[in-house]
């Protein structure tokens, strides 16, 4: 697919203002794969499709998760997570991305992991810190991301873990391992 069947797509997809924060994850993305480096098709990819499955029906995301046999864990936890292993199916399947890296990065763009690559930190950052989002602490996460990946990520998912707690929410594991990865880089002094 062209990049307007895409922008096509993502519109008959998601509301208007999903659309607009999806066009801002792509463009601080693309800023920050500039910025270190790393290749600004697949930023791009990722970051426009990372929210594809968001607004799919809910027995139809179950049914593609059972059908695949992803992390059973995952049906313990808020459903709000389901859309980033499902969109990574459909960037496979309905969009025919191969890039594993991209898939990657989609797949684990709401919880983080303790094994992220540059393009995953840089996906969940971009979608954490793009232009329409505002919450304490937003201007920081923006600066530490052009800073340091590794810091940007133990803010972020600091601030996440925070915010689930004070709204007594479950913390998916992959959330506390990546946590406690990025702690332990600053711990010993790598980041």
């Amino acid at each position: 697919m062209n990049r307007e069947e895409v922008l096509e797509a993502l519109r008959e997809a998601m509301p208007e203002k999903r659309f607009i924060h999806t066009l801002g994850v792509e463009k601080t993305a693309l800023e920050l794969a500039d910025h270190y480096k790393i290749d600004r098709d697949q930023a791009s990819t990722a970051a426009l499709l990372h929210d594809y499955a968001k607004y799919m029906n809910k027995e139809e995301m179950m049914g593609i998760m059972v059908e695949q046999k992803m992390d059973p864990k995952l049906f313990t936890y808020n459903q709000e997570l389901w859309h980033a292993p499902v969109g990574a199916f459909f960037a496979k399947t309905k969009f025919g991305v191969e890039d594993e890296v991209i898939l990657s990065a989609i797949a684990c763009h709401t919880t983080g992991n303790a094994a992220m690559s540059t393009l995953d930190k840089i996906l969940y950052l971009a979608d954490y810190t793009e232009p329409n989002r505002s919450f304490p602490g937003v201007y920081k996460a923006r600066r530490l991301s052009f800073d340091s990946l590794d810091n940007a990520m133990l803010f972020a998912l600091s601030n996440t873990i925070t915010f689930l707690v004070t709204k007594r929410q479950p913390i998916f594991p992959d959330t506390f391992e990546a946590y406690n990865y990025f702690a332990r880089l600053q711990f010993e002094g790598e980041v």
